[in-house]
């Protein structure tokens, strides 16, 4: 009888420039899978071996995307919302690293910074937050690697938010910093859209660790990942901020 053989696994280790040349080819993978068919026909003039060329003309198109993407977007329509016996259980973690690695942020020294296009900047302690106007919704979030999950966010409307420390709602964007390195922004219209929450609560209690403890970005006309976690300062602006995937190639609007 023959025995199963044995799976032998190599671990293969990149030279540092490997590394780099990998980085520019996902980087680019990225950008072409926000690109329709009509934009990628203008590559074909293009060099493909020219990594400097392609990556010009990859930037523009994704950038022309978010134009579309932002013209096409109605501040006053509403995502769509569910029942509760609609809920997600277990609600699925994500995160650029594994769970082991939320990171831990004290409630005591917990101070939401504000900066930028705003009138007052003074930092924010969550029961302050806690006593703005609240909203509930039960709502899908689409990741971008294919799966969604329904869950129920409560918190203060973004927008809300922004009257009270008298931001400039003319401003471009809105950033997110995060205690976890995690970065994002939004356009202004998206910021200010009734359903986009600064998310204090998961369901019936206070949102847990795994799910952006202790404020979360909650934005269901958005994907997953312009949804940032651990929230530790927003600043308003008219200077994109970009975003950790975006600025690695993911298309910067990603509305749904």
């Amino acid at each position: 009888m023959n025995e199963p053989r044995k799976r032998i696994t190599q671990r293969i280790r990149l030279e540092p420039a490997q590394q780099s040349q990998l980085v520019d080819i996902q980087r680019r993978s990225f950008l072409r899978a926000g690109l329709t068919v009509g934009a990628m026909s203008m590559l074909t003039g293009c060099n493909l071996q020219d990594g400097d060329q392609v990556d010009k003309v990859l930037w523009a198109m994704s950038r022309w995307n978010d134009r579309v993407q932002a013209w096409l977007f109605n501040g006053q329509k509403l995502a769509p919302t569910y029942s509760k016996a609609q809920l997600t259980n277990p609600f699925p973690f994500n995160a650029f690293y594994p769970e082991y690695n939320v990171p831990e942020v004290e409630l005591s020294d917990y101070r939401l910074a504000v900066s930028g296009l705003v009138r007052d900047k003074q930092p924010w302690t969550l029961d302050a937050l806690r006593k703005l106007p609240q909203r509930t919704d039960i709502t899908r979030l689409i990741c971008i690697e294919g799966w969604s999950a329904i869950g129920q966010w409560g918190g203060v409307p973004l927008k809300t938010f922004l009257e009270y420390i008298g931001a400039d709602t003319t401003a471009r964007f809105v950033g997110f910093k995060c205690a976890d390195r995690y970065y994002s922004s939004l356009d202004m219209p998206t910021a200010v859209h009734p359903q986009t929450l600064l998310a204090l609560d998961f369901g019936e209690v206070a949102l847990p660790p795994d799910y952006g403890y202790p404020l979360r970005v909650r934005v269901p006309t958005k994907l997953g990942f312009k949804n940032p976690k651990h929230i530790v300062e927003i600043f308003v602006s008219n200077e994109n901020p970009g975003g950790y995937w975006e600025d690695q190639g993911y298309n910067w609007f990603s509305g749904i």
